[in-house]
């Protein structure tokens, strides 16, 4: 999501060198970042399409569809007139003939769900989609996804892609189950919260040209969901954990997502290269289960919802 916005092209493809060279080889995007306006719709899509060039066949591809791709209420959703529509464009803006996983962005609570799985269902058929995801799903709505895909005998979800870290934990308590017992893969992003969980960010401000400075929205939305007293104090007590451990914190949090068994791949940003050796160390190094224990007693208020408290 940072190519095209967050990092020119240049920027970009020397991120993905790095990550390929480092053994990085699925790669997550959608068709409507970088999310910075309409002007910029889909530059993400064409930034990564060119780096593809002779890459294709080392790399896992993903992409997401369901923000708006113009003007009209047919160019978003899940519709199926808008589905076939995107895909073409994904394919056209890749470079490619085939998108190994593609993902519903979020849910569509104005498509019907049988339409929309029939309509992926048959992009899986014509082989322009190996495999289907969704992104954002609340666990009874892929319960029921789940469902209609066995009754329609059609193509289901096979992994689900929610936002997981230290400081947000909900979907522990039902999504990871359910993704447990019907072995759906769970590819969480914001492991690192935005940036908040490296711990560069004051409680005064935020660094200048990170997320939470960005326009278009984007800043404002990750200000609502971690720029809070009780999260800036969860990270004042997680620091000295990481220190004791002689870890970055972005590495403890990547860790810890990926100490979770139901976890697959969390899904990591970077806005230079170096960023990600963060990510392989936390892969390369696996969390010790006592300094798991203590970041879960720190962080377990964050298993509850707003509701709930």
């Amino acid at each position: 999501m940072t190519f095209g916005n967050q990092c020119d092209e240049a920027a970009s493809h020397a991120i993905l060198d790095h990550a390929l060279a480092s053994g990085i080889s699925f790669i997550d995007t959608a068709d409507m970042y970088p999310a910075s306006g309409p002007e910029q719709l889909g530059d993400t899509e064409r930034i990564l399409g060119r780096w593809l060039q002779g890459k294709r066949d080392d790399v896992v591809l993903a992409t997401k569809f369901w923000g708006p791709m113009g003007p009209g209420p047919w160019q978003r959703g899940a519709s199926r007139r808008h589905i076939m529509d995107a895909v073409e464009g994904s394919l056209r803006r890749l470079d490619v003939d085939t998108i190994d996983l593609y993902q519903i962005h979020f849910p569509d609570r104005h498509t019907p769900t049988d339409e929309t799985l029939q309509a992926l269902d048959d992009l899986v058929r014509q082989g322009k989609v190996h495999y289907l995801g969704c992104s954002n799903f609340p666990a009874w709505m892929l319960a029921r996804t789940l469902g209609r895909s066995e009754v329609l005998g059609v193509s289901r979800y096979d992994c689900v892609q929610p936002r997981y870290n230290l400081l947000f934990r909900q979907f522990e308590r039902d999504l990871f189950a359910l993704c447990e017992h019907d072995d759906v893969a769970v590819i969480p992003y914001n492991p690192l919260a935005g940036g908040l969980l490296t711990g560069k960010h004051e409680r005064a401000a935020p660094e200048p040209g990170s997320r939470f400075t960005l326009g278009g929205g984007q800043g404002d939305r990750y200000l609502e969901r971690y720029w809070q007293d009780r999260l800036h104090d969860a990270v004042d007590a997680i620091r000295p954990l990481a220190g004791e451990a002689g870890m970055t914190m972005a590495q403890l949090a990547v860790a810890w997502v990926l100490a979770n068994p139901t976890v697959t791949s969390p899904i990591v940003g970077a806005t230079r290269p170096e960023q990600l050796d963060d990510a392989l160390a936390a892969v390369e190094s696996p969390m010790d289960p006592d300094l798991k224990a203590r970041l879960d007693e720190i962080t377990d208020e964050f298993r509850l919802t707003d509701e709930d408290r």
